[in-house]
């Protein structure tokens, strides 16, 4: 199940989606033409966005594809992207349980789903990406919801005094 816990949570971080969200996906939601690979989300009231996915999760995805999800499915049909081992759709206290677990083995406290979520937004907000994209991404209807994910480190504010205040030095 290594590979299908690697693709949920790669997928997770690298789309910033909502467990539910990445849970309700379906084979068919996934877009790879070109090369490059797009997932079409459903979100909140339904609201469709089409969001890229990098290129680790890009790889652990059809892994899990090739190599796993077809012996999960056992002669069975489900479009659902991410299966359990009876070959049905991955519920959402499973994906919690495989999140919580590769955490604990990791020893990295305060893990969740929504984490991954929050970490996406951060990680672009502190690269640079506009607000206004990250919240295309999310899928949020206000540009006052993706705030939330701004909170400024301390180091960024270290880094930041230092390089534009002039008596910094």
């Amino acid at each position: 199940m290594a590979l299908r816990d690697c693709a949920l949570i790669d997928l997770m971080y690298s789309t910033g989606s909502r467990i539910s969200e990445v849970l309700d996906l379906k084979v068919g939601d996934l877009d790879s033409s070109d090369e490059s690979l797009m997932v079409r989300v459903s979100g909140k009231g339904n609201k469709q966005r089409v969001v890229p996915v990098g290129s680790f999760a890009r790889e652990a995805v059809d892994s899990y594809l090739v190599r796993l999800r077809p012996q999960l499915l056992k002669n069975r049909r489900s479009d659902y992207l991410f299966l359990n081992s009876r070959g049905t759709r991955l519920s959402r206290q499973s994906a919690w349980q495989i999140i919580s677990d590769v955490a604990k083995n990791l020893r990295i406290e305060g893990v969740s789903p929504h984490s991954l979520r929050h970490s996406f937004a951060t990680h672009l907000l502190d690269g640079g990406a506009d607000i206004r994209v990250v919240q295309e991404l999310l899928g949020h209807s206000s540009v006052t919801t993706t705030q939330i994910y701004t909170l400024v480190t301390i180091d960024r504010i270290r880094e930041s005094y230092s390089a534009a205040h002039p008596r910094a030095q």
